[in-house]
Formats: C-alpha cells, structure tokens, sequence
C-alpha cells in the first residue's frame, strides 16, 4: 500500500507519500480500507517531531479515517468485510489502508458520505468525552469554545447548542465569528479586538462561563480561569499557546472551580472504547437527524498532505481539512 511517512521531522515537505508494506489485522482488530482521513493538530506536531505515537501504534500519521472494512481479525464480531465505517485511530490514516480496533469503529451516520464521515471519530469523541463527559455540560448552562470554527469548534457549538446550552466562541475574523453564527453561537468574540473574560461576563449578567473548551492551554489559563462562573469547569485539551502557565489556586478556590485535561491518543483501548461507544449513542443520532453536520473545509489528495498541514498552519480553514485517498 502507499501511506504518508515521515522520514525525518521538519517541515510540510517532511510528508512523503511512499509504498509501505500492508498492515495485518491483529486479535481484536479489523483492516479498513481507507478512503478518506482528516487532519489534525497532533498530526503537525508528529511531524515535527514532538508527538510520537504510543507503543505498538502505527507510525504513520492520521488520528481518523473513513473506509471500508477488507478482513477481520481474530476474535472480531458486530461487523463484516464491505461495512463502511469511520474510526479513531492511534495513528497510521494517512494511508490506504489502516489495522483499527474494534472497540474504535463507528458506522457512518445516514445522511452522510462516506468521505465526509472521516471528519467526525476524533472531534465528536474529543467533545462529547471533555465537554459532556468530564465537564458535565447541563441544559440552560454557558459554554465558552476556544477555536469555535476549528473542526472541534464546530462540533462542539452544534451539540452544546443540541442539548440547550447558551454558547460563547472566540474566533480571529469576521468570516469565522459568521459561520459560528450560522451553527447557533450565541456570543462572538474577535479575541484579536476584545477582552473574552468581559465579553463572557457581560453576556451571562457578570455570572461567567459554566464549562470552557481550550486549545490554548498556558496563554490563557489565567484569564480562562477568571472567564468561570462559580463550580465551572475547564477543559483543556490543547497547548497551541504553550505547556506551562501559573494558576492562582485562589482564584480558582473562590470559584469552586476545576481544572482538568485530556488527550485521546494514548487512551487504553478500553477507555477508548468506552469513549467511542458514548459518542455512538448520543451523537449519532442527532447527525442521522440532521441537527449536527461535520463541517468540511476542503477535501485534498491524500499523496498532497504537505499543503494540508500548510492550510492548518496558516489557520485559514473553517472546520476539517480532508485528505483522500486516490
């Protein structure tokens, strides 16, 4: 098969799309032939060498894909040779064909392609387990998303948006601060031009945000923190604007707040699992009826990822950025 491979880290021209040997279905495991995946913010950093996969994962980069299953594993039940699927993955979408768990398959919504599924395993998984799994997002509550047109931007809007959450978004144009109108964004801030902690504020009555979604991690915790209404809850899943940053335990003390972050990636297969099924149950339904969408930036030749990486670098995109196979 052919696949993307990183001979050495650096740049976008670091991406070589090269024949590989084939991957083969281990115990538990079915082969994807894969049609489409998605790009990632992790998968900049694989590149670049500062996110390794964990041990015993494909080293070629992609978080997800969509596809059709070619053979099953040993011990694998609940799915057949020609199922279309989409599925999170530890690495290795960036290929034609990919070994997944079972536990990590998703069967593609109606009403939606089978190139376009590939958009959706890590957003949804990443949103539903911080922002309604960890962080507990209730109806009639106040959700601050950080990135709001980014592809877990958009998700996150639309199923906040879902369950009867009032939702906040940060965004750098007037173009994106739009579209996140357009899924139901309540309260838009240009975080080039305003201060989000008062714009929050002044939209909830002085309350704040109950659960905020960050990408930023150190350059804004301080400010996140002030951002939260009492007992609120900070989710960090992201470090675009650096790993290290000082909390004031007071502050967060005087909120009652938490502060939690997660990644998905080096997850046990069960947690995984477990996560995948969560996003099965309560979010597939609400893409089969038509109240949540992936958003699709554009779709690229997967032999192209250089200029996908460089779409994501300049942060021009709204939503996912595809890559197909050929």
């Amino acid at each position: 098969m052919y696949a993307i491979t990183i001979p050495e880290p650096g740049g976008p021209e670091a991406l070589v799309w090269t024949e590989v040997p084939d991957p083969e279905p281990g115990e538990g495991e079915v082969l994807v032939e894969v049609v489409a995946s998605a790009v990632n913010r992790a998968d900049l950093l694989q590149r670049q060498g500062f996110y390794a996969p964990p041990p015993g994962a494909s080293p070629y980069p992609g978080l997800e894909c969509s596809g059709r299953i070619a053979a099953l594993g040993p011990g694998v039940s609940g799915w057949a040779v020609g199922d279309e699927v989409c599925a999170l993955l530890a690495g290795g979408g960036y290929a034609e064909k990919v070994a997944v768990p079972a536990g990590q398959l998703l069967p593609v919504p109606e009403g939606i392609g089978l190139r376009q599924a590939a958009a959706l395993p890590e957003v949804t998984c990443t949103v539903w387990s911080n922002v309604f799994m960890v962080a507990h997002l209730r109806p009639g509550e106040t959700l601050l998303v950080h990135g709001g047109s980014s592809g877990i931007g958009t998700m996150a809007i639309q199923l906040a948006k879902a369950v009867g959450a009032k939702v906040a978004v940060t965004a750098g144009t007037k173009e994106k601060l739009d579209f996140c109108a357009e899924l139901g964004a309540d309260v838009l801030v240009n975080y080039r031009e305003q201060d989000f902690v008062e714009e929050v504020r002044r939209a909830t009555d002085g309350a704040g945000a109950d659960v905020i979604l960050d990408n930023m991690g150190a350059k804004y915790l301080g400010r996140n923190v002030d951002a939260l209404a009492v007992n609120g809850r900070l989710a960090i899943i992201g470090m675009q604007g650096g790993a290290k940053g000082e909390l004031n335990i007071g502050a967060l003390l005087h909120k009652r707040g938490a502060v939690t972050a997660t990644s998905l990636r080096a997850r046990p297969l069960g947690e995984k699992a477990a996560i995948v099924a969560a996003a099965r149950e309560h979010v597939w339904p609400l893409i089969a009826s038509g109240r949540v969408r992936p958003i699709v930036d554009r779709e690229l030749p997967m032999s192209d990822a250089a200029t996908a990486h460089r779409v994501l670098e300049e942060s021009g995109h709204i939503g996912k950025v595809l890559l197909v196979v050929p």
